[in-house]
């Protein structure tokens, strides 16, 4: 049949295997539901990147109370 149809027979064989499969009862949710799984999981990979920078740019920021300014009788005094 693939040879009348002019395709390779595993060209035909996949074409078969994907009308089955979408000839199942809720195959058309399943699929939705794995895209929408593959969206979110991106998602979550980009958020975990994005929080890892910003934990490392904040690593190398003082925090408050930490620039303390030094008491009146420490500082020197210009000429």
């Amino acid at each position: 049949m693939a040879k009348d149809l002019g395709v390779n027979h595993e060209t035909l064989r996949t074409w078969v295997r994907n009308a089955e499969q979408a000839a199942r009862p809720g195959a058309v949710e399943a699929t939705a539901m794995e895209k929408e799984n593959r969206q979110l999981r991106a998602r979550v990979k980009e958020l975990e990147l994005e929080r890892e920078i910003l934990r490392r740019a904040a690593a190398g920021v003082p925090g408050p109370g930490s620039a303390r300014i030094a008491p009146r009788s420490a500082r020197t005094r210009c000429p």
